[in-house]
């Protein structure tokens, strides 16, 4: 398992829709998200997610692109947020996502570790993505396919 008892795991996820969030081309995405959300809020290991009053985070500010959304959340183990990503209900917006939105030319995703209790920022999040854009995968902004252990984990395998 690849979770240290006292770190959970953050991921952002960004992409910048093809047309604005309230256009037709973008709605059945947009209808989906209560129910992606709500799988998430369910899902075995899940700890917090960015939200706003909607219980989404289309609406949140991140970038100056009002096209540009992003998605944040906490989870209790690699594995937990694996699970729910690729082997829930969730993949059917993840393989229809060329759909609703462009392909980046720059990191849209990062996974790195923080202490139990800690709930990531935005700041920080793009902060992650800068990292793994201009280093590649490091334990301090990773992938799921290149993924560190949690410090704890990675300590213990060093002695």
């Amino acid at each position: 398992m690849v979770s240290g008892g006292g770190f959970h795991l953050a991921q952002v996820n960004i992409g910048r829709l093809l047309a604005p969030i309230d256009d037709p081309l973008i709605a059945e995405f947009v209808a989906q998200l209560d129910a992606v959300n709500a799988l998430a809020d369910a899902s075995p290991g899940f700890v917090w997610r960015l939200k706003d009053e909607s219980g989404n985070a289309t609406t949140i500010p991140a970038f100056d692109d009002p096209r540009m959304i992003i998605n944040m959340s906490v989870w209790k183990s690699f594995e937990a947020l694996r699970d729910y990503v690729y082997r829930s209900d969730h993949t059917k917006v993840l393989t229809r996502r060329r759909d609703w939105f462009e392909k980046l030319d720059r990191p849209h995703l990062a996974l790195w570790w923080v202490p139990a209790g800690t709930l990531p920022t935005v700041e920080d999040a793009k902060r992650r993505l800068l990292i793994l854009a201009e280093h590649g995968p490091t334990p301090d902004a990773f992938t799921f396919r290149d993924r560190f252990p949690a410090p704890v984990a990675a300590q213990a395998a060093a002695s």
